[in-house]
């Protein structure tokens, strides 16, 4: 690819042939684990604090992290949630972006959902929205500021995080709503994926019938939070086009949207770009920063 100097990113995924069917996404997980494992490494220097394995929910699916910033009052307030197609993951994998956010300033919660084949859609929605419902309940004791709460999430995370803020049943069932929010942050995110193209995605999100409501772009309204989308050129796991998508409905809305996409970056490197060793791949670290200190700060 021209302008690419020789590479895309070894995380990039394998290519999924002209539609968003996530064919690629257990080799692009395959590829993760390993530099996830030497970016959290390499994260341990970082000057932040770390609560592990808080319970939001019940079962073990039911944990979240901490990372919290030293000697910071009022710190704005970010949920991650990961990717893994809906069927994997854990959070211990994700230290190097809850120690970079802290390091920031900026406490990031880091939460286990429940996961495929042991939940489909709606549950890992529900356990997001617990989730997000308990880091509210408990941000100011940790010296957060909880009317500076974001929403952020990689991937299939993206996914949940859109579908947070833009369908108010699911943070209305615990007592919230999207108004809550001062941001959604989508980091190669799938928000318009039909038709599914794997016989695994159409059983998690089940009948043909019900699928319009598994969608983010079809609960875009003119009540839905800032949202910054990035996402990059080159990934073949989840299409850019969902980020554009995305993006144009919200701007049709009215609503306020930023949307980036980093040329050459692959699926995977869009969110291990947090880390020091890989800074250079993408500015994500610098947009996502920009895009929290710019609302709400105290």
């Amino acid at each position: 690819m021209s302008g690419c100097r020789g590479w895309c990113s070894p995380w990039s995924g394998s290519e999924v042939a002209g539609a968003t069917t996530f064919d690629g996404v257990s080799e692009s997980l395959a590829a993760l684990l390993s530099p996830a494992a030497l970016l959290n490494l390499l994260a341990r220097g970082a000057d932040v604090e770390v609560v592990r394995d808080l319970a939001y929910a019940p079962g073990p699916r039911g944990r979240l992290d901490l990372y919290l910033p030293r000697g910071v009052k009022k710190a704005p307030v970010v949920v991650f949630f990961y990717g893994g197609g809906w069927e994997a993951g854990e959070k211990a994998m994700y230290r190097f972006l809850g120690s970079a956010l802290a390091a920031d300033g900026v406490i990031c919660a880091i939460a286990d959902y429940r996961v495929w084949p042991e939940v489909g859609f709606p549950d890992f929605l529900r356990d997001g929205a617990a989730a997000v419902a308990w880091v509210r309940a408990h941000a100011a004791a940790r010296g957060g500021d909880p009317s500076r709460l974001f929403l952020m999430g990689h991937s299939a995370g993206a996914h949940i995080a859109a579908m947070l803020g833009l369908d108010g049943r699911w943070l209305g069932a615990v007592g919230m709503t999207p108004a809550e929010l001062s941001g959604v942050i989508g980091l190669s995110g799938p928000y318009d994926f039909l038709p599914l193209g794997t016989a695994t995605l159409r059983a998690i999100f089940g009948p043909a019938s019900g699928l319009a409501a598994t969608q983010p772009i079809n609960f875009v309204s003119d009540q839905a939070p800032p949202f910054l989308l990035a996402t990059g050129g080159a990934d073949r796991v989840v299409l850019p086009r969902n980020t554009a998508n995305l993006a144009a409905a919200l701007r049709a809305a009215g609503r306020r949207v930023e949307s980036i996409v980093y040329p050459c970056v692959g699926h995977a490197p869009v969110v291990g770009a947090f880390a020091g060793p890989l800074r250079f791949v993408a500015p994500v670290r610098r947009d996502v920063g920009r895009f929290i200190g710019a609302r709400g700060a105290a």
